[in-house]
């Protein structure tokens, strides 16, 4: 099948947005079950969907991958490195506004960038060079504090929203580089990719949990209501990310991704009455304008 121009962003577009609605269906739930167990629900409740993807694909006539050594150790480097990722990201939400922790987390595009050029050797170019870096400039002003609503620089937040960003953008390149190590077609793939990756985090945090804390395991499925809508939110967001991966290079794909900046903004004045200040606008604008240049370049 050969896929139009246009898919992979659209695919990055419905991805960004399903992720951020997610994440904030997850924040609402830290308070009740802990930050492990509000990671745990985007994996465990997202895998039964995942594993319904898969069973539906023989149905439709597609055959199954047939997985090699590579693609499952990029796989599995990728899932625990997104694991690590999203736990750093709900803890700093704790300390932070769901707009600003957001931005911390999107220096991701230039971490993803100097990544796929070293890992996977995918070239940079000088419009794609401008486009992330305007973008990141938009999102550092995003999240700078404000003097007028008593914000103060802090350091937890900052460097969990980073690190944290860093570890998603090295799990981007990891599943790239699974997709482009699976023999293939490119939705088969990523659906497949989908129900591998959640499989091992499902199992991971499970094990964990049962070992160190399985009052919180017991918690969390006392929550299966609330929790199904952020893993079905979930597993739809890996596997736009994934077909997004498939079909272009993951510093673009991650590049517009910051959409996300714009949505989450949205979901802050409405679901947690955050108003955007002067300031985010203007990081607004700069994200949007990186974007625009990524399009048209």
């Amino acid at each position: 099948m050969t896929p139009p121009d246009w898919l992979w962003a659209v695919c990055t577009v419905l991805a960004a947005t399903a992720q951020t609605v997610r994440n904030a269906a997850q924040r609402s739930l830290i308070g009740e079950i802990g930050t492990v167990g509000a990671t745990h629900i985007r994996f465990l409740f997202g895998f039964p969907f995942a594993l319904l993807a898969v069973a539906v694909l023989p149905g439709l006539g597609i055959p199954l991958p047939r997985p090699n050594l590579v693609f499952m150790g990029w796989v599995t480097v990728g899932s625990l490195l997104q694991m690590a990722a999203m736990a750093l990201l709900l803890s700093a939400m704790r300390t932070r506004s769901f707009v600003v922790v957001t931005a911390y987390t999107k220096t991701e595009p230039v971490q993803v960038a100097i990544f796929a050029l070293l890992v996977l050797h995918e070239p940079l170019t000088v419009a794609l060079a401008g486009a992330v870096l305007i973008a990141t400039v938009g999102v550092m002003i995003m999240s700078w504090p404000s003097k007028a609503q008593g914000e103060t620089f802090t350091w937890r937040p900052a460097l969990f929203g980073v690190v944290s960003g860093g570890l998603f953008a090295l799990a981007a390149v990891c599943f790239r580089g699974a997709l482009t190590n699976l023999d293939a077609d490119f939705l088969p793939g990523a659906t497949f990719t989908l129900g591998i990756t959640l499989g091992i985090q499902s199992l991971v945090l499970t094990i964990w949990l049962l070992l160190r804390d399985p009052g919180v395991l017991a918690a969390i499925l006392r929550k299966w209501r609330p929790s199904l809508g952020a893993g079905f939110l979930g597993a739809f967001a890996s596997e736009m990310w994934f077909v997004a991966f498939a079909l272009e290079a993951v510093a673009r794909v991650r590049t517009l991704g910051l959409v996300e900046m714009v949505v989450a903004a949205v979901i802050s004045r409405r679901v947690f009455a955050q108003t955007p200040s002067v300031r985010e606008s203007i990081g607004m604008t700069l994200v949007i304008a990186g974007v625009v240049l990524l399009l048209t370049s």
